[in-house]
């Protein structure tokens, strides 16, 4: 039996199960209890220093004036 037909088949049995096995647990993982406010607070990280906008850096700055 040849490399190649040796890989397919281990990639069309074993490889296949532990793919889908794998793919569970991140699912699991992601969606567990008590994991919501760890990516709720991921998610609000581009909005913790957000008390104004940002200034235009094209416009002249309160030094120029």
């Amino acid at each position: 039996m040849d490399t190649y037909s040796l890989l397919r088949q281990f990639a069309d049995s074993w490889m296949l199960l532990f793919l889908f096995v794998f793919f569970t647990g991140v699912v699991i993982w992601a969606f567990r209890p008590g994991s919501s406010r760890t990516y709720e607070d991921t998610a609000n990280i581009p909005f913790r220093n957000a008390d104004k906008p940002a200034t235009d850096p094209a416009s002249p700055s309160e030094a120029q004036k």
